[in-house]
């Protein structure tokens, strides 16, 4: 199955209160982080939560943002950091993803932080797009149904 074939995920259900949500967008990629954006509020609204949006320079900002965030008194539940990182002529691409990609998952385990991460890092603008569409992997979408799963497992294990 392609990814343009792929179905649209549906929120799971989620005990307790609907929960709190952050979600950190680095827009350089303005049309594919929208369209991930999107997605993930259209879950998000099938789960009834509340969502607050951020917006940080650019990929390599999202986990400093989820630390800072996590750091601060929001009261969130949950966090989707959404971006795209798409590969050019030089090295900068490798240190990017790989140091946005660790700082994500290093900040999410220590913080015990539930973190759905629709971060792209692909080889052409074309490939970020057909993960950003309205039908088909709608990464951002996948993003924040990972993200509720995650609030819910952590409700489970608090219980």
């Amino acid at each position: 199955m392609s990814t343009a074939d792929a179905p649209l995920p549906v929120a799971p259900s989620l005990p307790g209160a609907a929960p709190k949500i952050l979600i950190i967008s680095a827009p350089y990629y303005q049309d594919v982080v929208n369209g991930m954006l999107q997605a993930a509020r259209d879950i998000f609204t099938q789960a009834h939560a509340m969502v607050s949006i951020v917006e940080v320079a650019g990929a390599f900002e999202l986990p400093q943002a989820l630390s800072i965030a996590a750091a601060g008194h929001g009261g969130f539940d949950g966090f989707i950091a959404l971006g795209c990182v798409v590969r050019g002529e030089t090295d900068h691409y490798e240190y990017v993803c790989s140091a946005a990609m660790d700082a994500l998952m290093n900040v999410a385990v220590t913080g015990r932080l539930c973190l759905g991460t629709g971060l792209l890092t692909v080889d052409t603008l074309a490939q970020a797009q057909a993960r950003s569409r309205e039908t088909g992997a709608n990464k951002g979408a996948e993003a924040a149904v990972a993200c509720l799963k995650q609030i819910a497992l952590k409700r489970r294990f608090a219980a």
